[in-house]
């Protein structure tokens, strides 16, 4: 199936499930604190999973729309300290970043950090972002949740790093109040231009309290598992191949082209 005719597959299946509002899944789902379980799948293989969904599945829907622009811009020290923690598995690790829905025009700065049984804990607050270093308000949010994980950085010293945009579809489970995210058009840039693509690729996210879902059980089936890909740390090992990187050797060398796309002159 060529890539045109796997969008279109899977934008009907999609277009074919019941909406959910935004209000109505953060009620049901919100899981700021949750286990994530992320697959990498080829994109033709993205329509045959669809269709093998349970009937209950919901759609977020927002003004007739159910496809949205996202961008993350990540911020790490000069050391790339938030990187080297992820890529060496530390118990201590933590993530910034500026999340923009390009279709609403909101921004908000988001704090990953690790809670107990190595739970994915998310702490956002509306800002808004110029391009630039974070601004105060930004570095007060950061400090704050890292002061009470217990993660030493100067805040003021984080800069902006690497940039991803992507398309994301997000699915409700109303049985298990879990999510999932599909992500599609996933493209990664660096502050200096050199970028990376991977349009035949698609990243399946599900969120859940603790257990695996249904989704989960349904990718297991269909021969796929949990792999450690991460849009920063897998994308920004992909640009800078000096970087350790062993963690995610494996998804780079199946998953992301060999070469990247230079910056313009």
């Amino acid at each position: 199936m060529s890539r045109t005719a796997t969008v279109i597959t899977a934008e009907m299946t999609i277009d074919s499930l019941r909406p959910v509002g935004l209000d109505e899944l953060v009620r049901r789902a919100a899981l700021l604190t949750r286990v994530d379980r992320k697959y990498l799948l080829p994109a033709g293989q993205l329509p045959s999973l669809l269709r093998r969904l349970d009937g209950d599945v919901r759609v977020l829907q927002i003004d007739q729309r159910r496809r949205f622009g996202y961008r993350s811009d990540y911020f790490d020290t000069p050391e790339l300290d938030s990187y080297l923690a992820a890529a060496r598995r530390r118990r201590h690790r933590f993530k910034v970043r500026v999340r923009s829905y390009l279709d609403s025009g909101q921004q908000f700065i988001e704090v990953k950090t690790r809670g107990e049984r190595g739970a994915t804990v998310k702490q956002r607050t509306p800002y808004h972002w110029e391009g630039s270093w974070l601004g105060p308000v930004a570095q007060e949010h950061t400090a704050s949740v890292l002061d009470r994980a217990g993660i030493a950085c100067d805040t003021w010293r984080l800069r902006p790093v690497l940039a991803t945009r992507y398309q994301r579809t997000t699915l409700l489970l109303p049985a298990t109040g879990s999510r999932v995210t599909i992500d599609t058009d996933l493209a990664w840039a660096l502050p200096d231009g050199r970028a990376i693509t991977t349009p035949d690729r698609v990243i399946v996210e599900t969120k859940t309290g603790q257990g695996a879902c249904g989704v989960d059980r349904l990718l297991w089936s269909l021969g796929h598992r949990p792999c450690p890909v991460s849009k920063y740390g897998t994308g920004l090992a992909a640009l800078c191949p000096d970087l350790p990187a062993n963690r995610w050797q494996p998804v780079l060398r199946r998953h992301f082209p060999a070469t990247t796309e230079e910056p313009q002159p």
